[in-house]
């Protein structure tokens, strides 16, 4: 029996969970919020992150890092990506020095503007580290996930052996996984339409059609894939489920936090309000920052996300930041 440990039981790490516990794995969580430890094991539910799913009695959530992690062979991170660094610092001496790591995080740090998998890489140290950890993303909903709809994703490494081991893990008939190599298109893509999702919430907010939306995911896709590719990244994998598909599922779905953020601003409400009611962290927020910050660095526009930016923490008006994209000088589109 494989043995999985994951830390932070939100709503996607849960749903992993519980996948991989009815594939037969052995799965125990750490959670840092006692309230949610406590509430699962007295209602066999994860009412705060993921009610309506039932919690079998053989998958253990503790509070105790140690704990949760003795004797894993694969341990997922499935926290917010601005604490992802402390959490991995505190694992890293606790962790096997054979397990396989990998992120679910969607996001890029603020400060060090690094991707998910470098965070992972420094705080666990070691030659071999960037081949034994991996990440597993794409257009995955876990109100979807948890209630077995077909979905695909992708598991990516710098070692192919072990992005292998971690769509084998996974996968299951309603759950496909791919892998890809490109990892840093891959965490760039799910990351960057973030952003673009919080804008097409704007849009919804507005009242704007679906001729606006669909010109919002191609320019923002657009610019997504500049990025990506000053930074290494393959333009193909932008074209892909963790480019165009999670983009689009972010964008559309009521279900998407982000896109929720953008609609309520939309709507005329502060960012503060919105934030204050809501259970699960929006990533775009602060990944608007990240990559604000980043596209500077690399010399690369990216003229949605700035305007986005503007309208999150300079208090710019939604409509006055569409109508600054509409009349940007006109070019050629590619």
């Amino acid at each position: 029996m494989s043995n999985t440990t994951i830390l932070g039981a939100g709503s996607w790490g849960s749903t992993l969970g519980l996948l991989l516990a009815a594939k037969g794995d052995r799965v125990r969580f750490w959670e840092h919020d006692p309230e949610v430890v406590s509430g699962i094991s007295r209602d066999s539910e994860n009412r705060k992150f993921l009610p309506g799913i039932p919690w079998p009695e053989s998958v253990m959530v503790s509070g105790e890092m140690r704990e949760a992690l003795d004797g894993a062979d694969f341990v997922v991170f499935a926290v917010p990506s601005q604490v992802l660094r402390s959490v991995v610092r505190s694992a890293a001496p606790l962790l096997d020095p054979k397990s396989i790591l990998t992120s679910v995080v969607k996001g890029i740090e603020k400060d060090t503007l690094a991707r998910m998998s470098e965070v992972l890489s420094k705080e666990i140290g070691g030659e071999d580290a960037d081949f034994r950890l991996g990440v597993l993303l794409g257009p995955s909903l876990a109100y979807e996930v948890a209630r077995s709809i077909p979905t695909t994703v992708v598991a990516s490494s710098a070692s192919p052996e072990t992005a292998r081991k971690i769509a084998d893990r996974f996968r299951v008939q309603y759950f496909r996984v791919y892998t890809n190599d490109d990892l840093i298109g891959v965490e760039l893509g799910v990351s960057l339409k973030n952003v673009i999702a919080i804008a097409a919430g704007i849009c919804d907010g507005l009242g704007y059609g679906d001729n606006t939306k669909g010109a919002l995911l191609t320019r923002g896709l657009a610019e997504i894939s500049r990025l990506g590719v000053e930074m290494g990244a393959r333009r193909e994998t932008f074209a892909g489920l963790t480019g165009m598909g999670d983009l689009i599922t972010t964008c559309i779905s009521p279900h998407s936090r982000n896109r929720h953020v953008g609609e309520e601003i939309g709507r005329g409400r502060t960012l503060r309000e919105v934030l204050d009611e809501m259970v699960m962290v929006a990533e775009g927020v602060e990944t608007a920052v990240s990559a604000v910050q980043l596209s500077r660095k690399v010399g690369v526009e990216l003229p949605i996300t700035e305007q986005i930016h503007r309208v999150l923490f300079e208090d710019k008006s939604p409509a006055e930041a569409i109508t600054e994209l509409m009349t940007r000088d006109p070019k050629n589109e590619f």
